[in-house]
């Protein structure tokens, strides 16, 4: 059952615009809904009409907006680190913390695993409160590298946890051969190791993730009438596929705006494809919205839940 709705797609194609339209049509359907900007650089409040931040804010009856403020969560996901680690290592009072976690602070993967804590505190702590939720996601390449993270780090856990269990067999054996050993004094056993626990808890974190990007969410990719939004389109296409994640929708945005050749990819054809026509006036209030025609989007969805 489809309870989340992601729009992704290159940078200016009107992602923003297209999940706005779609979750106030929803919301005045009848849904109670909560649309959420990810994207680091926030237009949504601009849309909607109202001034947003991280805690829902009704817009309208229905009809609920955020927007994830990115170094928040990149603050929370390094004190949760940080805290863990103190923990783990309190034995050693050499160990510099606040100099390595400086530096994590700018390290690849910091902003993916931090969008992932923002999108897992807003299913688990938000979003029983609404019947959907729709995602306005960041340009391509940040959308698909947190959309990946869950598929990626499994892979990562599922290794430690093999190497921690060699090492708690080593220790075992160990302790059964010469019980006055040093290592007597670890821990020996899977379920009172704290390192096997912690991997064993982020393991279900990353799989409720997963769940949610693969069995719980429409995912819909936004594009022009032009070479460069339908090749990138393909390429999302493309990592979707290889994250086992299905492509629900094409969103064709800006139909009238550009009367040059296009052709859309054949490997794109799969999925169906929802034409959204050219505002020539633009967009100036939040009723402009409703003039964007997503009847028959919001239908093939609606036919998910």
């Amino acid at each position: 059952m489809k309870t989340n709705a992601f729009f992704l797609g290159k940078g200016g194609v009107g992602k923003t615009t297209s999940s706005a339209a779609f979750a106030l049509a929803l919301a005045r359907s009848g849904k109670r809904v909560l649309v959420a900007s990810l994207d680091p650089a926030h237009n949504l409040g601009d849309v909607l009409g109202v001034k947003l931040d991280g805690k829902p804010v009704e817009v309208e009856p229905r009809l609920y907006a955020l927007e994830i403020d990115l170094n928040f969560w990149v603050e929370q996901y390094l004190k949760e680190s940080r805290d863990e680690m103190a923990t783990t290592y309190s034995y050693n009072l050499t160990l510099n913390l606040d100099s390595f976690f400086d530096i994590m602070k700018y390290s690849p993967g910091t902003e993916e695993y931090a969008m992932l804590w923002a999108i897992e505190h807003i299913r688990c702590n938000l979003a029983g409160d609404y019947d959907i939720v729709v995602y306005d996601t960041p340009p391509t390449a940040l959308s698909l590298r947190f959309l990946a993270m869950p598929a990626i780090s499994n892979m990562w856990i599922a290794e430690l946890t093999k190497m921690r269990e060699r090492i708690l067999k080593k220790r075992n054996t160990i302790t059964r051969i010469n019980p006055d050993s040093p290592v007597a004094s670890s821990c020996v056993d899977k379920d009172d190791d704290k390192v096997y626990g912690k991997l064993g808890s982020i393991k279900r974190r990353l799989d409720l993730l997963a769940s949610l990007f693969g069995k719980e969410s429409y995912v819909a990719v936004v594009l022009n009438p032009d070479k460069l939004s339908v090749s990138e389109a393909h390429r999302i296409k493309e990592e979707l596929d290889r994250i086992k994640i299905p492509l629900s929708a094409i969103c064709l945005n800006k139909r009238g705006v550009s009367t040059a050749s296009w052709v859309l990819d054949e490997r794109l054809a799969t999925s169906p494809m929802f034409e959204f026509d050219f505002l020539p006036g633009g967009l100036h209030k939040r009723d402009d919205l409703s003039h964007i025609d997503t009847s028959k989007l919001v239908a093939d969805f609606l036919a998910t839940i």
